[in-house]
């Protein structure tokens, strides 16, 4: 390949490729043949760059121009003038990387500066559909190390000395876990890939597997030359088409380059890799019912004891470790456990990746030291809330997770902090509210995708979220009881304590944990038929202050007649008709019309 003057590095991550990414591309190209500048520039797909409120983004080297908010029509402006001339298409910089008369390194700006990518290391910077430029950031190279010069018992003890643990929710210690896998008797093992990501606004995986898919597969065969296996499996979503698309090429490559197959490097070590698709179903995220889908059977959980790693997928020892987990141990087996040890705190190592949500400036994919403090990803790397809101929760850890208040915007997120204020890591989404939201209601949203995902398999958590969803629906609809809040905490020790799977036995979570800091609220609803953050609808009032000047916008905009008034005289909100659309609100341009 020739060396060229400048390199486009373009987002084609799912949310850039939504706005689309793919056409910039294509007119990229164009404009570069017809500028004859073929020899001077090249266009690389990359994956997310990270800050996704900004997509797509562009991003031209050497000068480190980082483009925001580009459509398929700036095309022609970026290579015309930066390109061609030398010089910046200013009114598409992002702003934080403005100078008088150059421009500051991405790295600068909040966002990026307090992060430090590591199972991100590759995303937005190769292309993942070529292997070559994996391999031009080492990779494969833990591989060859690995299989020409360590033992597979060495593998594991380096993986035991980094302190990683799994980054799919539970933490527990990746090299405890491959060493139980290791240490299981029986000549057929299997590796699998848990990549079905169904927590809400959750796309760490997608992410990983969209922008540097090599490094799951590097980490699937080192994993089974530490263990003794020659298959593996990644069971990835169908609605996930790009990072399944990516994920297929790199196989392919590795299997051209001789990475996956028989006698890799010559050691003969032979290992094979294949997908399995998902059909989107929550419970499958869970590693037994995850197991008896690639088994081909309905994906139900089974009892533990045994757990996978002594009887795991079709009755075999199985080592089974989410996509982050993976893309992990290639920088640990290159740079040492030591490096990696460094990083994070005494209990919880290195880095956690945050699918950041919600009602927060700068959306997007984040990755922190473990011990990052909650204030610095929601104010510093997430810009704080829209429109000077007040930020009021974070939800950790989705349908499994609780929500942190702001009263503890000041807790390191790792494992045990998370775990002592009644959250949890999880697998990584990191979901922001602000004031304009009702705690009741968000409980109720994720107890109701709770109950649409449970399998069904045990009573408690097929009943127990039914029940525990109605008792909620009648609070917020204004109908609920005290006796029915005592209620809703009895069924969340019985759901916690009796369910079959870690899916019934967290349900309870968000339930739990907004009572517990926002306990107000719930009786708000109960005792003064009164939602505090104007949400919930059957308990919301309008009416009209003395701002009113007759104008009678609101009046032409009421769905039902519900508004009365002469021109020019104050108007009335009739109850009885207001169906409670909000729409007056919107129309009114003088803070007439209050709700509460």
């Amino acid at each position: 390949m020739e060396l060229v003057r400048s390199h486009i590095l373009v987002c084609a991550g799912t949310g850039c490729h939504s706005s689309k990414s793919d056409d910039i591309i294509e007119n990229l190209n164009k404009w570069i043949a017809e500028e004859k500048m073929d020899k001077e520039a090249r266009v690389i797909k990359t994956g997310c760059f990270g800050i996704c409120a900004l997509g797509p983004i562009v991003v031209v080297y050497p000068e480190g121009a980082f483009y925001s908010r580009v459509k398929p029509s700036d095309a022609e402006e970026i290579v015309k003038e930066h390109i061609v001339k030398g010089r910046l298409v200013t009114r598409l910089l992002y702003d934080e990387t403005k100078k008088a008369e150059s421009i500051s390194s991405i790295n600068d700006t909040n966002f990026y500066k307090h992060q430090m990518r590591i199972a991100l290391r590759n995303c937005g910077i190769i292309n993942p559909e070529y292997i070559d430029e994996y391999i031009a950031f080492e990779g494969y190279s833990a591989l060859a190390r690995a299989l020409t010069e360590q033992t597979p018992q060495e593998i594991i003890d380096i993986l035991t000395k980094s302190g990683l643990r799994g980054r799919g929710g539970a933490g527990f210690p990746t090299g405890r876990k491959w060493q139980f896998a290791h240490d299981a008797p029986g000549d057929i093992k299997y590796v699998a890939c848990n990549a079905d990501e169904g927590d809400p606004g959750a796309f760490m995986d997608r992410s990983v597997l969209e922008g540097d898919p090599h490094s799951v597969v590097e980490a699937m065969i080192l994993a089974g030359y530490a263990i003794g296996a020659n298959q593996g499996y990644v069971y990835i979503r169908a609605e996930y088409p790009i990072a399944v698309e990516r994920l297929r090429i790199a196989i392919k490559q590795a299997k051209e380059y001789g990475f996956l197959g028989d006698n890799i490097f010559g050691t003969g070590f032979q290992f094979d890799l294949e997908i399995r698709l998902g059909a989107g179903a929550f419970v499958c995220g869970e590693e037994t019912a995850l197991i008896t889908s690639i088994e081909g059977n309905r994906g139900e959980p089974r009892p533990r004891p045994p757990f996978p790693a002594v009887k795991g997928l079709f009755g075999k020892p199985t080592l089974l470790n989410n996509v982050e987990t993976y893309a992990n141990i290639p920088w640990i087996l290159q740079n040492g456990w030591e490096a990696f040890d460094k990083i994070g705190t005494e209990k919880s190592k290195g880095t956690k990746i945050f699918a950041l949500g919600g009602k927060i400036v700068n959306t997007g994919l984040v990755e922190v030291p473990m011990g990052t403090t909650l204030r610095t990803v929601v104010e510093d790397i997430g810009g704080g809330c829209p429109g000077g809101k007040k930020f009021k929760a974070a939800q950790t850890g989705g349908p499994s997770g609780g929500c942190i208040p702001a009263s503890h915007i000041d807790t390191p997120i790792d494992y045990e902090s998370l775990a002592a204020i009644g959250s949890m890591m999880g697998s990584g989404g990191l979901i922001i509210m602000d004031e304009d939201n009702c705690m009741v209601d968000i409980a109720r949203y994720f107890l109701d995708f709770t109950v649409e995902e449970s399998c069904g398999k045990c009573t408690p958590c097929r009943i127990g979220t039914k029940r525990m969803c109605q008792l909620l629906d009648k609070i917020v609809e204004g109908h609920g009881t005290m006796e029915d809040i005592s209620l809703l905490e009895d069924l969340c020790g019985h759901l916690a304590q009796n369910s079959l799977c870690a899916l019934g036995q967290t349900a309870p979570n968000p339930v739990l944990s907004t009572l517990h800091y926002f306990r107000d609220e719930y009786e708000a609803h109960v005792r003064e038929k009164r939602c505090p953050a104007g949400i919930c609808k059957n308990l919301l009032t309008y009416s009209i202050n003395d701002k009113c000047i007759g104008c009678t916008a609101c009046v032409r905009v009421c769905p039902t007649g519900a508004i009365s008034g002469k021109v020019k005289e104050k108007h009335v909100i009739d109850p009885a008709k207001c169906i409670k659309c909000n729409a007056c609100m919107e129309k009114c341009k003088f803070s007439a019309i209050e709700k509460g």
